[in-house]
């Protein structure tokens, strides 16, 4: 038994801490709100183990920074078996939601209706590809659900810093330029591997002057689904001074085919990194996007500082 005044037995209690006044105080920490649309991670490419683990860890990210966050992943060439499809997906959040709601009221709760986008669909791409957001958009209206369509995640700080560790990763860059010492096979010309166009080149090529700031080595985009674009860049930087070239492609994963940046790396007559994958900041990117969409404004997710 405890009185007003504290436990009766003397034994200690731990009072909840104050909140810090001002400023400066610590952020209270962010759930998704109740009822909150799912994040339904639009996957392209052709579905397999590793585009699924890649995936999963993507939305385990997201989770991790947003407690209760409802998240759901949607395969553009899924098999509605092993693989769902995307229009499976929202149907079935939309389903869910519908039930949920009708057993609360069948309880005798006190419930509102639900209304709103069943979910928000946030496309796995670092840069624009109009085909690949044309059947994303295309699934999305095919399922007949409410649901939002976000931006896809670049360009953006984190991922300059994502192409800057896996370049490092493969030995073709410093993990860090303050550290004083050489890495005999760190490239002195980057080629941005893109792809989707000529506008997921220019759009990779905002990202590419953030990386160039980062390793102050020339940064160059190109398109890994055009004949002859990746020689060509190697020939600009080569001609410009580079004679160590790297491919750092500027992917995620599963949108091509990994062939095709061997096949551009030997073009170019240089090593590659590997894409993006299940790097941190890509799962926080994808909460962002879901984040904006429902205007819970989150922390802002910041890129690491360049050294």
């Amino acid at each position: 038994m405890s009185s007003p005044t504290g436990p009766a037995s003397g034994l200690p209690v731990r009072m909840p801490r104050p909140r810090q006044p001002g400023r400066h105080r610590r952020p209270e920490p962010l759930a998704a709100p109740e009822g909150a649309p799912a994040l339904v991670l639009a996957v392209p490419g052709t579905p397999a183990a590793a585009t699924r683990s890649l995936a999963e860890e993507v939305v385990s990210i997201a989770r991790s920074e947003l407690p209760g966050l409802d998240a759901r992943i949607g395969y553009l060439d899924g098999d509605d078996s092993e693989f769902p499809t995307l229009q499976a997906v929202l149907i079935h959040a939309a389903e869910e939601r519908a039930a949920r709601y009708e057993q609360a009221k069948a309880a005798g709760m006190d419930v509102k209706e639900p209304d709103g986008p069943v979910a928000v669909v946030v496309p796995l791409l670092a840069g624009p590809d109009s085909a690949l957001l044309r059947r994303i958009r295309q699934a999305v209206m095919d399922s007949r659900i409410a649901a939002d369509l976000t931006d896809v995640l670049g360009p953006h700080p984190l991922l300059a810093e994502a192409l800057h560790v896996r370049l490092s990763e493969a030995g073709l860059a410093r993990a860090d330029r303050a550290r004083l010492f050489a890495v005999t096979t760190a490239a002195d010309g980057i080629i941005l591997g893109a792809v989707g166009g000529e506008e997921a080149v220019q759009a990779a090529g905002i990202t590419g002057m953030l990386l160039a700031a980062r390793l102050a080595v020339p940064v160059m985009a190109a398109a890994l689904d055009q004949d002859g674009s990746i020689a060509s860049i190697a020939d600009q930087l080569r001609s410009s001074g580079s004679q160590q070239l790297a491919l750092a492609p500027y992917l995620i994963g599963p949108e091509i085919d990994p062939a095709v940046i061997e096949e551009a790396a030997k073009e170019a007559g240089c090593s590659a990194a590997e894409p993006l994958g299940p790097y941190p900041a890509i799962g926080k990117l994808v909460l962002a996007k879901y984040t904006t969409a429902l205007g819970i404004a989150p922390q802002q997710a910041q890129g690491a500082p360049v050294r």
